[in-house]
């Protein structure tokens, strides 16, 4: 929705978003045409960013960027990838992102929670009692929860922006295009 057809509450959500990242993300512009879920999600998105604290940065950012691969959502990938560098993270290892089972540059944990997400998104899920059982050992039961949501949240992400055709809008670079408003 542009932003001359805009209510007040989408405009002022429009010019956060501007300001915080560059550019209207284009599942707002979208979800600006229901404006009922564009509350409901930017509340749920504000929330999530506030609690989910107790794993590190890191590797909340790195297995929501795996599910992003794994289900071809290149604008979560453009949106994670930005993030990731917003943070000070190593972006550059995230070319090998296909390889983290081998790649020196992955830690165990990093491996391990990888491993889950790739459990979690396979169609039937694959997750084992095993993963849950390390990662617990490892992160906690707070830990594997919020890991757990995270993962589960990502996928609804890149599903929902597949189904609707919201594809990268250039946010990798740091030069976020503009953004099309239907």
């Amino acid at each position: 929705m542009s932003k001359d057809k805009a209510g007040p509450l989408v405009r002022g959500m429009y010019w956060f978003a501007e300001r915080r990242y560059g550019a209207v993300p284009e599942p707002y512009a979208v979800f600006a045409q229901h404006r009922g879920l564009l509350k409901a999600a930017a509340v749920h998105e504000l929330a999530v960013e506030r609690t989910a604290t107790k794993l590190p940065v890191s590797l909340r950012h790195l297995v929501q960027y795996r599910v992003a691969v794994v289900l071809g959502c290149s604008w979560c990938v453009d949106f994670g990838t930005m993030l990731q560098r917003l943070n000070g993270l190593d972006i550059d290892r995230l070319r090998e992102i296909d390889d983290y089972e081998t790649s020196p540059r992955y830690t165990d944990i990093e491996r391990k929670a990888l491993a889950y997400a790739d459990a979690m998104t396979a169609t039937p899920p694959t997750v084992t009692d095993e993963q849950v059982a390390e990662l617990d050992a490892e992160l906690g039961h707070v830990g594997v929860i919020e890991l757990t949501y995270l993962i589960a949240l990502e996928n609804q992400r890149s599903r929902i922006n597949h189904a609707l055709g919201i594809v990268d809008q250039g946010f990798t670079s740091g030069e976020a295009c503009r953004v099309p408003r239907v």
